[in-house]
């Protein structure tokens, strides 16, 4: 099973559970101030208070803080996003005579014209994908199309254009490789462990050593 797969013991839902409440196997806690449309959450999920999400993904145990705005993509399990993110932002046709939204929202504007169905499917197509565990920094774009790999940071404030190698942390605007978490060995170990695929039991039979043990360490105890 790769890191974007799910495994079967984890249920999935469409609906979320009563805000307020503690995390839940069953699906998402989703503030009420919070706008969602066309997305589905998976268990332990969590979606913050005024966020946006658009027919986007989450993964189990993904979140994101207040005022997020996620369009059209697949959140990984773990995923990390703080708050004022923006990750697919949505583009324009800037190709043609005009880029103003009367060319794709065209109802609108007028009674007798109808909205561009073409623009939107091809909008919605271009997929963001997040990768297991990864941490988006306070205030981050990323653009539609980019892939972010598992583990990776993306510094606060970064503008990421490019897809981001597993456990990379990069930062700037566009944003550039600054440095790998880890040596590439223990990256490759990781990897394979895929502890982000446990079940839920597995994880806090582990907890202590998440907790206690460096990444080496935890590797050695957990036969990676």
């Amino acid at each position: 099973m790769n890191a974007l797969n799910q495994p079967i013991d984890e249920p999935k839902t469409d609906q979320p559970a009563r805000p307020g409440t503690r995390l839940s196997p069953h699906g998402a806690i989703i503030h009420p101030t919070a706008h969602v449309a066309a997305s589905h959450f998976e268990a332990w999920t969590e979606v913050g208070e005024g966020a946006r999400i658009l027919n986007s993904t989450f993964e189990a145990y993904a979140y994101c803080d207040r005022f997020a705005d996620i369009a059209n993509t697949t959140v990984g399990r773990f995923s990390n996003i703080a708050a004022m993110t923006r990750i697919g932002p949505t583009d324009h046709p800037f190709t043609h005579a005009a880029q103003h939204h009367f060319l794709y929202r065209s109802s609108y504007y007028w009674d007798d014209a109808s909205d561009d169905p073409a623009f939107f499917a091809a909008r919605a197509a271009r997929r963001t994908v997040l990768g297991a565990d990864c941490w988006i920094g306070h205030g981050a774009i990323i653009k539609p199309e980019i892939t972010v790999g598992i583990g990776a940071i993306v510094a606060a404030g970064a503008v990421v254009t490019k897809d981001v190698s597993p456990f990379m942390i990069v930062a700037g605007c566009p944003a550039q490789p600054i440095r790998a978490r880890f040596s590439q060995p223990v990256i490759d170990r990781l990897l394979a462990l895929s502890w982000w695929n446990w079940d839920h039991a597995r994880l806090r039979t582990a907890l202590e050593d998440f907790r206690s043990l460096s990444a080496e360490a935890f590797l050695e105890k957990h036969g990676a």
